[in-house]
């Protein structure tokens, strides 16, 4: 079929030629016939918009963004180890920066952006977007197309990234993460919910928003959870290696096709068992009396002797005193063929993927995320928070425990929480980089103070849970105190096996759970550094002199570090180089030196500065900049 809007290009663009030779002699129209043609030559699928410019854009045509430290709020839990870092200021200019120092070297970014709904909850150049904004959308288009193109360079190979949206904005941010993320990394949209009760529009209660999932480029970096079953309930010797098990399998089957070869008397501990439970009916089998779908056992003889030898096999017994053969289900263990004939036990954890409708549980809410503030007082502050086991349970997706995690709209800190527990639950050491704006203080009063008291004050414990009781609830239980006597009873009989108990009601199941706390503090311990986003003119006449002052904070931000002079150690000329070596012994623990390239060590030097390691402070923090204005550095 004709593609008619080709033709209607082809049309114009010939009647273009026609007029430029027309007026082959007029700049001015030669100039404005190619803006046209290159209007008409412009992509025709895909998200097109109306460009915007803001003013950060603006300001950095004569500024130069930088980072100064806030030393007064940095945070040392852990002396000699990572810092983690908040970024006050335009997440436009951090990014920037970020460009600078983490450039392909993010594992895992999440970013809950605003929604663009119109009810004050998006800022484009100082002002709230209203709903009657006629560009409201290209406005936002233009504003998140900026940010996720550095997003994009930000990513490892193995990166993974994490967007929260709602309807007014999906189809829009899935058209432009298809564009800068490419439609083959895309791995999905999920459903989130939001709150049992949503806010009614029309005829629907509106109860979900989603999370856009990209990779940017290798899509063999998911991990799947442990698989949790209540069904495993039962505990044996071998619990630590195969894990808890199940008894709902009998050995014996009424088989879909009768096999003769499977139909034997089976002699257990002096006892004689026939499928079925019946001698008599396995006598007339024998004789070929049988069904096509008739008693046999799951197992041959040898599989039999080896499940039997090695814990698998339960014999049930009932009151009247007959029983039946049962084998073990256990949750990470299974009997595999060795390829010799025989038997071996394979240990393999039971794992499961995230589904895809996996975020609509309760816990996931925006109620908890309410919940998760009022720990810090935060509680009235947000309507719209993520609640931290959300950004755990996506962030644990990433194989990589030691990531390093970026939230460029951190808002009221809950990345930096989630990181932190995540690391205590699994054994990690990922660290976080968060970026916000401080409109209405929010990064002072907010996102800094939940940091530090996650740090310092914040109570947490590290615990499992084990199913004590899972059961169906009946009409009955209603009547009377049925329920709650049977959760006393539970209490009691595992008392002093566990810290605490808690019960829940879920899909109309009764669960009692076991808790045993492991680990308990009182702040989580970690490191912080501070920074604001300050800018230096472009006019300035000793620009590389101030620019350089800004050298650490850059050389910190990149390696996680802290510039101490004892540990870590900057050498910007050949004077320090000289003090350094000749106070060398002043100095039992030093790490890593960062060196300016202008700084040449002599022999001695390199002879005493061995062991350490050194790094060469890069040209590309401000050298693109200087080149710019006529300088160098």
């Amino acid at each position: 079929m004709a593609n008619l809007s080709q033709q209607k290009r082809q049309r114009m663009l010939e009647f273009l030629q026609k007029l430029r030779e027309e007026h082959k002699d007029d700049d001015s129209v030669l100039i404005a016939l190619g803006e046209i043609e290159s209007e008409l030559n412009a992509k025709k699928y895909g998200l097109v918009w109306e460009q915007h410019e803001e003013a950060v854009d603006v300001q950095m045509r004569t500024q130069i963004p930088v980072f100064t430290e806030d030393a007064d709020r940095e945070i040392t839990a852990i002396p000699g180890g990572a810092y983690n870092f908040l970024l006050e200021g335009d997440n436009l200019h951090s990014l920037r920066l970020l460009e600078k120092t983490h450039k392909g070297r993010i594992d895992v970014i999440y970013i809950d952006p605003p929604y663009n709904t119109g009810n004050n909850d998006f800022v484009y150049d100082d002002n709230y977007i209203s709903a009657e904004d006629t560009f409201k959308h290209s406005k936002w288009l233009s504003f998140m197309e900026k940010r996720l193109r550095i997003a994009y360079s930000l990513l490892s190979e193995d990166g993974l990234i994490f967007v929260s949206i709602d309807d007014n904005e999906q189809a829009a941010l899935k058209n432009l993460m298809d564009e800068i993320f490419s439609e083959d990394n895309f791995i999905i949209a999920m459903p989130r919910i939001t709150k049992k009760s949503g806010k009614t529009t029309g005829s629907f209660s509106k109860n979900h928003d989603y999370v856009l999932v990209y990779t940017r480029q290798n899509k063999s970096i998911f991990v799947m959870e442990e698989h949790v079953d209540p069904d495993f309930q039962y505990e044996d010797e071998w619990v630590s290696e195969r894990g808890k098990y199940k008894l709902n399998q009998t050995l014996d089957y009424d088989s879909l096709s009768y096999s003769a070869s499977l139909d034997y008397p089976l002699t257990v501990e002096g006892e004689t068992f026939y499928p079925g439970s019946d001698k008599n009916a396995w006598e007339e089998r024998q004789k070929g009396n049988h069904r096509r779908a008739d008693w046999a056992w799951r197992w041959n003889q040898k599989l039999f002797d080896f499940g039997y030898q090695n814990g698998f096999v339960v014999i049930k017994r009932k009151a009247d005193g007959s029983a039946r053969i049962y084998t073990k289900t256990y949750l990470n263990a299974r009997i595999e063929k060795d390829g010799e004939g025989g038997y071996y036990i394979d240990i393999v954890k039971r794992t499961k993927p995230l589904s895809s409708i996996g975020l609509v549980e309760n816990q996931y809410s925006n109620d908890n995320a309410k919940k998760d503030l009022a720990v810090f007082g935060l509680k009235d502050d947000f309507d719209y928070s993520k609640p931290v086991e959300l950004i755990k349970r996506l962030i644990k997706n990433h194989y990589n425990k030691n990531a390093i995690v970026l939230d460029f709209f951190a808002g009221s800190g809950t990345t930096a929480q989630a990181v932190l527990e995540l690391n205590i639950e699994d054994g990690g050491q990922r660290s976080f980089i968060l970026c916000t704006n401080n409109q209405n203080n929010i990064c002072e009063e907010v996102t800094y103070k939940r940091c530090r008291d996650i740090l310092m004050t914040y109570h947490y414990s590290n615990n499992s849970r084990t199913v004590l009781l899972e059961r169906k609830i009946k009409l009955s239980d209603f009547k009377g105190s049925s329920i709650s006597e049977e959760i006393a009873a539970i209490k009691a009989e595992y008392k002093g096996s566990y810290t605490k108990f808690a019960t829940e009601i879920k899909d109309a199941y009764l669960y009692v759970y076991g808790i045993t706390v492991f680990q308990e503090y009182t702040g989580i311990p970690a490191n912080l550094k501070y920074y604001r986003t300050d800018y230096v003119s472009k006019n300035e006449d000793d620009l590389s002199d101030i620019l350089l002052d800004h050298i650490s904070e850059m050389i910190q931000l990149e390696h996680g570090v802290k510039l101490d002079g004892q540990h870590y150690i900057m050498i910007l000329d050949d004077d320090e180089a000289d003090a350094l070596a000749a106070h060398w012994s002043e100095y039992p623990d030093v790490k890593a030196l960062y060196v300016s390239k202008n700084v040449l060590f002599t022999t001695e030097q390199n002879t005493l500065f061995r062991d350490v390691e050194i790094h060469i402070i890069p040209d590309y923090y401000f050298n693109f900049e200087l080149r710019e204005v006529g300088e160098t550095w």
